[in-house]
C-alpha cells in the first residue's frame, strides 16, 4: 500500500496517492453532512441552522489539533524520505506526547467557557440551546480527532493513503446508521445527531491507532526517551506555527460565523447548507494539496529539488484545471444541490444559499491554488509562511465583511463576495514568497 513519492511518474503517483486522501476526507465530511441531511430534513430550519453554527465552532477547535498533526507529519515525511529511521522514532514518539497534551489543555479551557463562546458568536436565543447541546456532546470526540489525524498523517508520510480510507469508511458508515437510529428512530434531536458523530469518530480513531500499533515496525522499536530537546523544540516550533495556520484560518471563519449569525436564522440556515456544498466541492484540490505537501517533504528529505520544482509545475496545472471544472458545474447547479439540505418549501433559504455558491464558487481556483501554496511552504519547512498567507486571506474576508455587509447595501453579499478576493491576495503573496524561497 506504501507509495515512494521520491521516484517514478509524478503526475500518476500524485494521482494514486491522493485519491484515498480525498475520498477519505470525502467520508469525513459525511460525518457532519449525515447530521445536517438528518436534521434539516428530520427536525427543521432551526435545528439545520443550530448544528451549522455549532459545526463551524467545532471545525475551529479541531483545527488546532489536526493542524499540530499536519505539522508533524511534515516531519515524519523528510524523515521516510531520508531513510532516517531513527529520527522517525524519535519524532513520532516526540510528536504524540505533545499533542496530547496540548489536546487535553483545549479541552480544560475552552469546554467551561462555551456558554461564552455562543454569546460571543451571536447566537440567537431561540437556537440556543440546541446548539449548547450540539457543541457540547461533540466535544467529547476531541480525543478521538487527535488519535485518527496523528496516524492518519504517520501512515500518510510513509506512503500509505488507503488504510486511513478504510478506517473512515467504516466509522462514516457507523454514522450514518447511528443518526439515523438516534434522530428518527429515537427521536433524540440534535443530540443525537451529535453522539453519533462523536461515536463513529471513536471507531475511526481507536482503530487507525490499534493498526498502527500492530502493524507498524517503527513504533515496536527502541522505547527509550527521546535524547534531543532541540529536536522537541523544532517539532514545536514547526508544529505550532501549522496549528495556529490553520486555526487563524479557522478561527476567520468562525468571525464570518457571528456575523452571518447576526442576520436572523434564514441567513444562517442558508450559510450551513452551503458551507456544506462548497467544502465537498473544493474539498478534491484541498487533499491534492495536503498530497503534494507530503510530496515536497519527501523529495526534500532526500534532496531531491528538481523532482520537487517539476512536480510544483505539474500539480499547479492540474489543480486549476480541476478547479475551473467545478466551478462551472457548481455555478449551473448551484439551486439543485441547496435542495438535497432544505425543503423545497423553504425558498428564501435555497435562493440565498444558491446566491452565495454562484459568487464564491464561480472563483474555485483561487483556493485550490492557495492550497497548493499552504503544501509548499508547509513541505519545505517554512510553515510561517504558510500562516503569513493565511493571514492575509482570512484578515482580507474578515475585513471586507464587517466593513460593508452591516454598513452598506450590499448586506450578506459582501460576505459572499470577500472570501474570493482574499483569496487572490493571498496567492498574489504566495508567488512572491514562492520566488524569494524557492529550491
Amino acid at each position: 500500500m506504501e507509495i515512494n513519492l521520491t521516484e517514478g511518474s509524478i503526475f500518476q503517483k500524485l494521482i494514486r496517492f491522493s485519491l484515498p486522501m480525498i475520498a477519505g476526507n470525502l467520508l469525513q465530511q459525511v460525518y457532519n453532512l449525515a447530521d445536517t441531511l438528518i436534521v434539516g430534513k428530520c427536525i427543521g430550519a432551526d435545528a439545520l441552522a443550530s448544528v451549522g453554527s455549532a459545526y463551524t465552532l467545532m471545525i475551529f477547535i479541531t483545527s488546532i489539533i489536526i493542524g499540530l498533526c499536519m505539522g508533524s507529519g511534515a516531519f515524519f515525511s523528510a524523515d521516510y524520505g531520508a531513510g532516517e529511521d531513527g529520527r522517525l522514532r524519535e519524532d513520532i514518539r516526540l510528536s504524540f506526547w505533545f499533542i496530547l497534551v496540548v489536546s487535553g489543555l483545549i479541552y480544560l479551557v475552552i469546554y467551561p467557557g462555551m456558554q461564552s463562546i455562543l454569546n460571543l458568536l451571536q447566537t440567537p436565543t431561540e437556537l440556543m440551546e440546541m446548539t449548547r447541546e450540539y457543541v457540547s456532546a461533540v466535544f467529547v470526540g476531541i480525543l478521538f480527532v487527535f488519535l485518527y489525524n496523528f496516524f492518519s498523517y504517520l501512515l500518510r508520510a510513509m506512503g500509505n493513503s488507503m488504510v486511513p480510507l478504510i478506517f473512515l469508511a467504516v466509522s462514516a458508515g457507523l454514522n450514518i446508521v447511528l443518526d439515523i437510529g438516534f434522530v428518527v428512530g429515537l427521536n433524540m434531536g440534535v443530540g443525537g445527531a451529535a453522539w453519533a458523530t462523536v461515536i463513529a469518530q471513536a471507531a475511526s480513531g481507536i482503530g487507525i491507532a490499534a493498526y498502527s500499533l500492530a502493524r507498524l515496525p517503527i513504533l515496536r522499536g527502541d522505547k527509550s526517551p527521546g535524547r534531543s530537546f532541540h529536536r522537541l523544540r523544532e517539532i514545536i516550533v514547526n508544529d505550532v506555527a501549522t496549528g495556529i495556520q490553520q486555526s487563524v484560518m479557522n478561527f476567520g471563519i468562525l468571525m464570518i460565523q457571528g456575523l452571518v449569525n447576526s442576520f436572523g436564522a434564514a441567513i444562517m440556515a442558508a450559510f450551513a447548507a452551503a458551507v456544506k456544498i462548497d467544502t465537498i466541492v473544493y474539498m478534491p484540490a484541498q487533499e491534492f494539496g495536503n498530497a503534494y505537501s507530503l510530496f515536497v517533504s519527501q523529495n526534500y528529505g532526500a534532496k531531491k529539488e528538481d523532482r520537487i520544482r517539476k512536480g510544483t509545475r505539474i500539480s499547479f496545472l492540474a489543480s486549476a484545471c480541476f478547479c475551473l471544472a467545478i466551478s462551472v458545474l457548481i455555478f449551473l447547479f448551484a439551486g439543485n444541490l441547496m435542495g438535497f439540505f432544505v425543503d423545497a418549501s423553504e425558498t428564501e433559504i435555497i435562493a440565498e444559499g444558491a446566491r452565495y455558491l454562484r459568487i464564491e464558487g464561480a472563483m474555485y481556483v483561487g483556493i485550490g491554488v492557495l492550497f497548493l501554496w499552504y503544501g509548499y511552504f508547509r513541505g519545505i519547512r517554512r510553515p510561517h509562511i504558510s500562516l503569513t498567507l493565511t493571514i492575509i486571506s482570512l484578515g482580507t474576508r474578515v475585513a471586507l465583511s464587517y466593513a460593508l455587509a452591516p454598513h452598506t447595501p450590499l448586506g450578506v453579499v459582501a460576505i459572499w463576495c470577500s472570501i474570493p478576493i482574499g483569496w487572490f491576495l493571498a496567492n498574489a503573496a504566495g508567488l512572491v514568497f514562492y520566488i524569494q524561497n524557492s529550491l
